[in-house]
C-alpha cells in the first residue's frame, strides 16, 4: 500500500474543509459581512463628506479586513481539536507543518479572499480614488495572507485553551500592526503621489518568511498543546 503524498492529502484536507463549510455555509458568511458592515458604518458615521471618506478610505479598509479576520481566527484549529482531528494530524504520513499550511490556505481563500474580490466595491461605497486602488489591491493581496499565517501561529498557541477569544485577539493584534501599517501606508504613498512599492515589498519580504516559519512553528505549538 502506497503512502499519500503531499498533493495528495492537500487535495483530501481541502476536499473535507470545503465540505463542512458549505454545511455550515451561514458560519463562513460571517467575516465578510462584518466587514461590510464596518465600512458601511463608518460612511454613514462620516455623514457621506466624499473628501474625509477618500482621506481614511483605505485605513478603514484594512482595518474592516483585519478585524473579519480576527473575528474566523478561532475556528481555524478548534473544530480538529474538539473532535480529535489534530491528534489524527499528528499521526498522518506527511508533516504536520504541511496540514497546518494547507489549512491556513483553506482558512483565507474562505474568508480573506472574498474580501479581496469584493474590495473594488467596498472602495468605491468610502469615495477612494481609483489611482490608489492598484496599491490597495496589491497590499491587500498581500497583506491578508500574511495576516492569516501569523493568525495560525497564535491560533496554534491557544487551541489548548478554552474560551480563548479574547487571548487570541490580545495575542494577535500586536503582531498585526506591521501588516496593517505598511498595508494602509502604502496607500496613503500612492495618495501622495509617491511610489508605494517599498510598502508591498516588506508585505512580499514578510509573506515569504511567514511561509517558511509559521507552519512549522505552528506545528510545534499544536504538538506542545495537545502533549
Amino acid at each position: 500500500m502506497t503512502r499519500p503524498g503531499l498533493l495528495q492529502t492537500a487535495r483530501a484536507l481541502a476536499v473535507r474543509d470545503l465540505r463542512l463549510l458549505w454545511r455550515r455555509r451561514g458560519d463562513a458568511l460571517q467575516p465578510a459581512l462584518f466587514a461590510v458592515l464596518v465600512v458601511v458604518l463608518f460612511s454613514l458615521a462620516l455623514g457621506g463628506d466624499a473628501e474625509l471618506l477618500a482621506r481614511v478610505a483605505a485605513a478603514v479598509l484594512w482595518v474592516a479586513v483585519l478585524l473579519s479576520g480576527l473575528l474566523a481566527l478561532d475556528t481555524l484549529f478548534r473544530g480538529d481539536a474538539e473532535d480529535g482531528s489534530l491528534e489524527q494530524w499528528m499521526l498522518a504520513p506527511v508533516p504536520l507543518a504541511w496540514l497546518v499550511l494547507v489549512r491556513t490556505v483553506m482558512h483565507w481563500a474562505t474568508t480573506a479572499l472574498p474580501l479581496l474580490v469584493a474590495a473594488p466595491l467596498l472602495a468605491e461605497l468610502l469615495q477612494l480614488p481609483r489611482a490608489q486602488l492598484p496599491a490597495m489591491l496589491a497590499g491587500l493581496a498581500l497583506g491578508t495572507p500574511l495576516l492569516s499565517l501569523i493568525g495560525a501561529v497564535v491560533a496554534a498557541l491557544t487551541v489548548g485553551m478554552r474560551r480563548s477569544g479574547i487571548l487570541l485577539a490580545l495575542l494577535a493584534l500586536p503582531l498585526y500592526v506591521p501588516v496593517l501599517v505598511f498595508g494602509a501606508g502604502s496607500v496613503a504613498l500612492a495618495a501622495q503621489g509617491l511610489d508605494p512599492v517599498g510598502g508591498l515589498l516588506m508585505l512580499g519580504a514578510g509573506l515569504v518568511l511567514a511561509l517558511v516559519l509559521a507552519p512549522v512553528t505552528a506545528a510545534a505549538a499544536i504538538r506542545i498543546a495537545l502533549n
